[in-house]
């Protein structure tokens, strides 16, 4: 069985509109903002390696386009790692948007904007292993054959109390591009990444002797949104209304498709088996029954 990706709408028919909105949103820099312009500030990546910022950054000015108030996005100058992004939004010192996996925790302290900008898929990881442990990984069949294997996490992400919570053993660190450094000498053992991460971090750091186990997948239902201030009501419903018209006009789903559509390819969820994993951290208003917002296979 071939990966199946069924988007429940057509992006097909915006993806020529989209490409032209990639190229013109990446090849010119922002202007200053004109007058009753609001700035709207979100963290700087903490790597020039992470690639991750790009699409949650322009998903973002798709839907803020699409509203009837005039926005413009700008990085922070210095970097913040997410908890402390988190806080400082929270606090409104200086951050107004942060795209993260959703947590109960996160969602009592900020206002969460529930449509999942990966439609899921944060949830679909694959393991990042160096290659002296290839044979152990490709003989896995079984999930507690990795309970004396350590996994990496980021210490302040929800995905290390989920690993944990199903038996798995986590080294909880603070240095994103350390997890990868650590993997290379195997103080960690795997560090899963989601599909939509894991294949330009490999090629990242492949020259490291890291490289994607072959044959599984761990899967747990997830989330990822943007998060502003609680007070920021305005700009929360401005963010849900543009991101509800690019579901419903296909730009979404093509922008997906755009840029994420060759690793589903390479995935090949045909060839893995899935490990499940329970996510604790799932907040009960998670829109599930929505299944317009989700990833399918």
């Amino acid at each position: 069985m071939l990966l199946n990706i069924k988007w429940n709408g057509m992006w097909d028919r915006s993806s020529a509109l989209i490409t032209v909105t990639l190229a013109l949103l990446f090849a010119f820099p922002l202007s200053l903002p004109a007058a009753g312009t609001r700035v709207i500030v979100y963290p700087k990546p903490v790597s020039d390696k992470d690639k991750r910022i790009n699409f949650p950054v322009t998903l973002l000015q798709l839907a803020l386009e699409k509203s009837t108030n005039s926005y413009q996005l700008q990085a922070r100058k210095q970097v913040t790692l997410q908890a402390r992004a988190l806080e400082e939004l929270k606090k409104k010192q200086g951050i107004d948007v942060v795209w993260s996996m959703t947590s109960i925790q996160r969602e009592q302290e900020l206002l969460p904007i529930r449509i999942p900008i990966y439609k899921g898929l944060i949830g679909w990881r694959l393991l990042l292993i160096h290659q002296s442990n290839l044979d152990f990984f490709r003989s896995l069949t079984e999930l507690e054959q990795l309970a004396d294997k350590t996994a990496g996490q980021g210490h302040d992400w929800p995905d290390t109390t989920i690993l944990q919570a199903n038996g798995l053993r986590v080294h909880a660190a603070s240095s994103y591009e350390g997890l990868f450094k650590m993997l290379a000498i195997d103080r960690i053992n795997y560090f899963p990444r989601s599909i939509i991460e894991i294949w330009e971090e490999y090629l990242a750091h492949k020259d490291k002797g890291i490289v994607i186990c072959p044959g599984v997948i761990l899967q747990y239902p997830t989330a990822f949104y943007y998060f502003v201030n609680k007070d920021n009501q305005q700009l929360a419903v401005d963010i849900e209304n543009g991101l509800e018209k690019a579901i419903a006009d296909g730009s979404f789903d093509a922008l997906l498709q755009e840029r994420y559509g060759k690793f589903f390819k390479k995935t090949d969820l045909s060839q893995r088996t899935v490990f499940p994993l329970h996510n604790p951290l799932l907040p009960a208003e998670t829109p599930l029954d929505r299944p317009e917002l989700w990833y399918h296979h």
